[in-house]
Formats: C-alpha cells, sequence, structure tokens
C-alpha cells in the first residue's frame, strides 16, 4: 500500500520560514518524479515545485521562485520544501505527489497559515 504522509505546516508570521516534509511508503521512491501543490481555501489546486528523480533538475512556480526549496533524500524516501519569506497569500494545504509512468499518488496535505 502507497503511502505519502506530509508533515511540518503550522501557523507562522509573516516572514519566517517552515519546511514540509513528505515521507513515501510502499513504493520505489527514486522512481518517482517528486511535486508539491497547494490549495488556498476557495482556489484551485495549484502547482509550487517539482524535483527530478536524483535531484538533478527542480522548476518552481512563479510565486515562490527564490522563496521555496524542494529537495530529496532517496535513502530516506522523503521529499522535502523549504519555504521561506513566508508571505500571507502562502497560506493553503500543501500536497505531496509523487509520479512513475502511469503511477501517481496524493498525500493527504498539510496546513499552512502565515499570520500575523
Amino acid at each position: 500500500q502507497v503511502q505519502l504522509v506530509e508533515s511540518g505546516g503550522g501557523l507562522v508570521q509573516p516572514g519566517g520560514s517552515l519546511r514540509l516534509s513528505c515521507a513515501a511508503s510502499g513504493l520505489t521512491f527514486s522512481n518517482y518524479i517528486m511535486r508539491w501543490y497547494r490549495q488556498a481555501p476557495g482556489k484551485g489546486r495549484e502547482f509550487v515545485a517539482v524535483i527530478g528523480t536524483t535531484g538533478d533538475f527542480t522548476t518552481y512556480a512563479d510565486s515562490v521562485k527564490g522563496r521555496f526549496t524542494i529537495s530529496r533524500d532517496n535513502a530516506k524516501s522523503t521529499v522535502y520544501l523549504q519555504m521561506n519569506s513566508l508571505k500571507r497569500e502562502d497560506t493553503a494545504v500543501y500536497y505531496c505527489h509523487a509520479i512513475y509512468r502511469t503511477a501517481t499518488y496524493w498525500g493527504q496535505g498539510t496546513q499552512v497559515t502565515v499570520s500575523s
């Protein structure tokens, strides 16, 4: 049974930082391209960042470029999202996503709230 479990969300003040983790199990993690998405209240799910299977490439949404960093540790089957200089508009539920050929999986999400 494949599981993606996000953690690290919470309440943070504007300008603060958080590090999200997504621990995968039940799959060969190193085969999977990993992405982070987010969904703000009343909005659709939007792409945040992606990382290649070996960390050889990363791409970011324009809204987070220069503030967020995606990374992975294949030995731990975990992908991370370091979020710095957080803004109120970063408030959302953050989801990790794994994809390899036709196999695709989602985590349950972790809430990030940026507020003073």
